[in-house]
């Protein structure tokens, strides 16, 4: 006999936490089954920093829910013996013609939020850190900042399991299929388990359980690097915001040291390096540490210092860079959250209570028009 289970979250990372944490207060029976730790740092949620931030460059639309997600952050720390979210203020930096600096503008217009237009030359006056060219611009927005992400997810798992949720970390998902009576099996590496819903949160691997998102959740191999200042005290979070820069050679971003020695910085689609989850370079290179460095070197010059570490993760990119939730047209008790394309971990908060919407009842009052998989 297998299992049976009210849900079942696929993938209990950054959105699945959330998702199974969300479910299993709404009382429902919710098995979590995740193929590595929890928290792991195999995939996307991991990292020491994740940015969070409304000044929101790529779509206004994204605001109503990070005001959300914000109050849900806030929340879950009241309930955590940790810090969840730090507010630095955000920069949003380029040339002041750029598709950056005027859509962060843009939003922060359109939702009433709070910000300031910064020349380069203010910006280094005020946050000595950053050396930018004389013909940058900067979009300052006070409530910007970063989450922790690792004690996010173990905040999120907390919650479920006082709601009485069950999780299962090592455990790989095989593979699932619909069931006569309406409902769907789930094969793992372990055992057999029956729901009458399905949440796939499966982060990089989503494509493995969703067909319909070969060609739309696409993994990205992606590296970070923390580098040493040699002017530690302009790299604290009470003096260096957390900042998103369109340079000539791409767009960057990057935090204030936390937790572990150095600033750490990466490039958005760090080498454009389309990756098997399963079988990719995960040990960082030489080639990656140069390219991080030659940019830190130009714009953040008091900070690059010597190495002091180097990771991987993966992003896991649609072809136009937004997210997927939505239920399956042909199984609608399958809720879907992929593709958060490098820019989604902010959001899990809300995402997990989206995802439980969509499993539950198939919808949510959530904006979410813009994230419908039959869009592609």
């Amino acid at each position: 006999m297998s299992d049976r289970h009210d849900a079942i979250v696929l993938g209990v990372g950054g959105m699945g936490s959330a998702a199974v944490a969300h479910l299993a207060e709404r009382g429902v029976d919710i098995l979590g089954l995740e193929r590595y730790d929890i928290p792991h740092g195999y995939g996307s949620s991991h990292g020491i920093t994740r940015i969070i931030r409304l000044a929101y460059h790529e779509h206004p639309a994204y605001v109503p829910l990070l005001q959300r997600a914000y109050d849900l952050w806030e929340e879950l720390e009241a309930d955590h013996d940790r810090r969840l979210l730090y507010r630095t203020g955000s920069i949003d930096a380029g040339p002041a013609d750029s598709s950056l600096v005027e859509g962060s503008k843009r939003a922060c217009e359109e939702h009433d939020l709070e910000y300031e237009r910064l020349s380069s030359a203010e910006l280094a006056d005020r946050h000595p850190g950053y050396r930018l060219p004389d013909d940058y611009e900067a979009i300052y927005q006070p409530d910007g900042g970063y989450l922790v992400p690792e004690q996010c997810i173990v905040a999120h798992v907390n919650r479920a399991h006082r709601a009485g949720a069950t999780i299962r970390a090592r455990e790989r998902a095989v593979d699932w299929r619909p069931t006569p009576d309406g409902g769907v099996r789930v094969e793992t590496d372990h055992d057999t388990y029956e729901a009458d819903r399905l949440v796939v949160a499966a982060g990089a691997w989503a494509a493995r359980f969703v067909d319909a998102l070969e060609a739309v959740a696409v993994p990205e191999r992606q590296a970070l690097a923390w580098l040493q200042p040699a002017e530690p005290e302009l790299f604290t979070p009470d003096r260096f915001p957390v900042w998103i820069l369109q340079a000539s050679d791409g767009l960057f971003y990057g935090f204030p040291v936390h937790g572990v020695p150095g600033f750490k910085l990466g490039r958005y689609h760090h080498r454009e390096e389309t990756v098997d989850p399963d079988a990719f370079e995960r040990e960082p290179t030489q080639e990656d540490e140069r390219l991080l460095r030659e940019f830190a070197e130009r714009y953040f010059p008091d900070g690059a210092g010597p190495t002091m570490r180097l990771k991987t993760c993966l992003f896991t990119n649609t072809p136009d860079d937004h997210f997927v939730l939505d239920t399956l047209p042909d199984h609608p008790n399958v809720a879907v959250g992929a593709g958060f394309s490098g820019h989604g971990f902010k959001f899990a908060s809300v995402i997990g209570e989206i995802l439980a919407d969509l499993a539950l009842k198939g919808e949510t009052d959530h904006p979410i028009g813009m994230f419908s998989l039959d869009r592609f």
